[in-house]
């Protein structure tokens, strides 16, 4: 049954997007369909940086420890950055690597990237040298930006050619980019279909993909975020408690991440929000930055608002300016969403559904129901998202029927860069992506996730490709077979797990493979548990390793073991 809330949100949204709303509606042809837009949007994401870095010039948009900046200086630092890559030679189209911690700089050079006309390509700062090597071999690179860390793990690399500008991003700002001189080049024209930016995605194959988007697809997601975001203040103001002041979020999530791009990072300059970095995740200092800031929006992973709501020196801390404790990623447990809303005083609990490749817009769950329904994803985004359950064939189900989950939007990305095959294999012919995951509507149009088609595992929001694990696991010389699969898990949702039968004679154990296993793949990666087999492990009649199998006995041994 419809809700209230459900209604007023409705209602709300058509006034917003109607012909005289401030986010009218309007149609763009794109790949022989018509689809929705948001018709006041910027055409690009160069214009939309000038356009509101303009118009909220003096605000303080960015916070980093004792470094603040309004958004003319970040603006002005993007220009030098923009026009020094157009003055060493950067093209439109040209893909330039970030590959660095979040701070100031990266959100600067990913903004000279763009403007530049180049495809700002988000490296995972996580991954190891032979990750790094892949990823940027995967879409060709030009130039690499990272920070020192990063480029103490590129300096392994022997045969890597591309070239390598660091950033010593502990730096204050104009310090930290000091390498890029400003110059009297012209910055190109862009327009809303030249490709942007490139984020990486793990799928079943194991092989990290290049997700490419263009201009009007990242915008328009932007502006979908955007339209929640004014459909809540809207309410808010008819109940008589419209917010003051700036609003302000921390960056608690990586920035190679589609959550922390686009609903938190770009988002913010529209709403002349002031985004307050954290470096690294640490639930005692994200409760100290928002009281200090007075934080008025907290979004990370589950795990994250799981830490503040059970940490113990959670009641020292005024928490009370937060509006919505929401998250993304992966999904919540039920009992955490009901304390959220019983323990925290105040500030309600939100889930969003996005993907890589959707630009991160999907669904949302809001406030009351949320709590109503705890385990849904929420309704299809208002204006632009449109989500069907499909069959194997791509066609419709209906109501409580599962199927895939699949989006169709122009804000989806435009395809894995240089894998048509792949592009193929996850758009239907009439442009829904397939996520890869397994669900159903409800009567009331509500989103509920089920299962999953790929063989990834999702550890606190970063997706894990099982076959990437054992193809690393099958590198070591003692491993004969193997197998990696989900463990539940409390605070991460699950973590992966492996079990091996080792080659005959092999002394090696469950310590050398973890070991070996670090200096190849990034440490979220690892089995958090690896069992040793002294036999072959099952086999179908395919004679494929049995993972379901392993899986259901080894989950259950690991919850024995935990019980």
């Amino acid at each position: 049954m419809r809700t209230e809330l459900d209604r007023r949100m409705d209602e709300t949204m058509a006034a917003l997007t109607g012909e005289n709303g401030p986010l009218r509606v309007a149609t763009v042809e794109r790949d022989g369909r018509t689809m929705p837009i948001i018709a006041t949007a910027p055409p690009t994401l160069a214009a939309y940086f000038a356009h509101f870095c303009a118009q909220h010039a003096d605000a303080t948009f960015l916070v980093a420890g004792d470094e603040r900046l309004t958004f003319t200086q970040v603006y002005d630092h993007a220009g030098r950055v923009a026009r020094a890559l157009v003055g060493h030679g950067i093209a439109r189209g040209d893909r330039v690597g970030i590959a660095m911690r979040n701070s100031p700089s990266w959100i600067v050079l990913y903004m000279g990237i763009i403007m530049a006309g180049g495809i700002a390509t988000l490296l995972n700062g996580w991954w190891q040298a032979e990750e790094l090597e892949a990823g940027i071999a995967e879409v060709d690179c030009t130039l690499v930006l990272a920070d020192p860390p990063r480029r103490r793990r590129l300096d392994q690399l022997a045969g890597l050619s591309v070239r390598i500008i660091e950033i010593d991003d502990t730096l204050p700002l104009a310090h930290a980019l000091a390498a890029f001189a400003d110059t009297d080049a012209t910055l190109p024209a862009i327009e809303p279909t030249d490709m942007a930016t490139i984020l990486f995605t793990s799928g079943s194959t194991g092989q990290s993909k290049g997700a490419l988007a263009d201009h009007r697809g990242i915008v328009q997601g932007i502006f979908n975020y955007l339209a929640q975001a004014m459909m809540m203040l809207g309410l808010a103001t008819q109940d008589g408690n419209p917010p003051t002041g700036q609003p302000s979020t921390l960056l608690t999530i990586p920035l190679f991440h589609v959550t922390a791009e686009i609903p938190v990072m770009l988002q913010s300059f529209a709403m002349g929000r002031k985004l307050v970095i954290m470096p690294k995740w640490d639930a005692l200092e994200a409760m100290r930055l928002i009281e200090r800031e007075k934080i008025t929006y907290f979004v990370g992973v589950p795990l994250m608002s799981f830490e503040i709501l059970n940490h113990p020196q959670r009641d020292a801390f005024d928490l009370s300016t937060v509006t919505d404790f929401a998250a993304g990623g992966a999904p919540r447990p039920v009992e955490h969403v009901r304390r959220l809303d019983a323990e925290m005083g105040g500030p309600a609990p939100l889930i969003g559904y996005g993907l890589t490749e959707t630009n991160a817009v999907g669904t949302g769950n809001w406030r009351s129901n949320y709590i109503a329904k705890p385990s849904s994803a929420g309704r299809p985004s208002a204006p632009l998202v449109d989500l069907a359950i499909l069959d194997d064939d791509g066609r419709p189900l209906g109501q409580d029927e599962r199927g895939e989950v699949s989006i169709r939007s122009v804000c989806n990305f435009r395809g894995y860069w240089r894998r048509p095959d792949a592009t193929a294999a996850c758009m239907t012919a009439d442009g829904y992506f397939r996520t890869g995951d397994i669900g159903y509507l409800d009567e009331d149009g509500y989103l509920f996730i089920v299962d999953r088609k790929k063989d990834i595992i999702i550890r606190g929001g970063e997706n894990i490709s099982c076959q990437e694990v054992e193809a690393a696991l099958y590198e070591h010389p003692d491993v004969a077979e193997c197998a990696v699969f989900g463990l539940a898990d409390e605070r991460f949702g699950e973590v992966p797990g492996a079990v091996v039968h080792l080659a005959e004679g092999s002394t090696a154990t469950v310590d050398d493979l973890c070991g070996f296993l670090k200096d190849h793949i990034a440490a979220f990666k690892v089995p958090q548990r690896l069992w040793l087999s002294a036999v072959a492990l099952p086999r179908l009649g395919t004679e494929k390793i049995d993972k379901v199998s392993l899986r259901n006995t080894y989950r259950a041994l690991a919850a024995k073991e935990l019980a």
